[in-house]
């Protein structure tokens, strides 16, 4: 591929370590049957970098993201967000954490049909210490010109941008991503990615991205492989592409 196709960066940034997890276990009970999410698992994730994580259903990806984006509980381990350990925290205590720190998005959107895409990302903006505009974040993934759109009236990929608009404009250094691409056709889901890998560039913003494409592993520094619970392998890309060349 000509140098001028490809990325630069491809070791990842050298910003230090943003998460760190030893021993990371998740255990879930039903009755006598218990399954083991997570199963001892140690990571790094660096600032700035844009990590994939791959590997097939219950291999313990979300559970991950779960437990160091605030949302879950380890079941023993420790997880620590730049020194602070999260797995010390108590439910509040980790909330506090979420709102000033991590944003999220899923397969799903979750808008309000009810409210335009402005109004939307204002109800990030409008609790946060110091938000980016509802305009500002829209304007990042490329929907300037639909800030008064309502749900219905906007695409999936419009509306999964709409999403990762709402989640960025809080200023998170951190950008937990679920499948963010799992419900759209091969072009609108290239217009999502490329709003996560400008936000990754220009803002500076760490992104994780879960997904089952594999394809999309071209796109990041690093690609962490999960398999059973545990990390099977830990890939730096020595080249990377960008999103419209991704071959779905």
């Amino acid at each position: 591929m000509p140098e001028a196709e490809r990325q630069t960066g491809a070791a990842g940034p050298d910003g230090g370590v943003v998460f760190r997890a030893a021993g990371l276990t998740k255990i879930y009970e039903t009755g006598e049957v218990k399954v083991r999410a997570l199963d001892g698992v140690d990571i790094e994730l660096f600032a700035s970098e844009l990590a994939v994580l791959l590997g097939p259903s219950g291999s313990g990806k979300s559970t991950l993201l779960n437990i160091v984006g605030g949302l879950d509980h380890a079941t023993s381990g420790k997880v620590w967000f730049r020194g602070q350990e999260l797995t010390a925290m108590n439910d509040r205590a980790l909330t506090r954490y979420r709102r000033a720190n991590v944003g999220f998005v899923f397969q799903f959107y979750n808008l309000i049909p009810s409210l335009t895409a402005r109004e939307n990302v204002a109800l990030v903006t409008d609790i946060a210490d110091d938000p980016m505009t509802p305009d500002e974040a829209l304007g990042m993934v490329g929907l300037s010109a639909r800030l008064d759109h309502f749900p219905a009236e906007l695409s999936g990929g419009e509306q999964q941008r709409v999403a990762i608009a709402r989640a960025i404009a809080k200023r998170p250094g951190v950008l937990l991503c679920d499948e963010p691409t799992g419900a759209l056709d091969s072009k609108t889901g290239v217009q999502v990615l490329e709003a996560l890998d400008r936000i990754n560039r220009e803002l500076g913003t760490t992104v994780a991205v879960i997904t089952h494409n594999v394809a999309i592993r071209a796109m990041a520094h690093r690609v962490i492989r999960f398999q059973d619970g545990r990390i099977a392998s830990v890939e730096v890309n020595a080249s990377r592409i960008r999103p419209d060349q991704i071959e779905w």
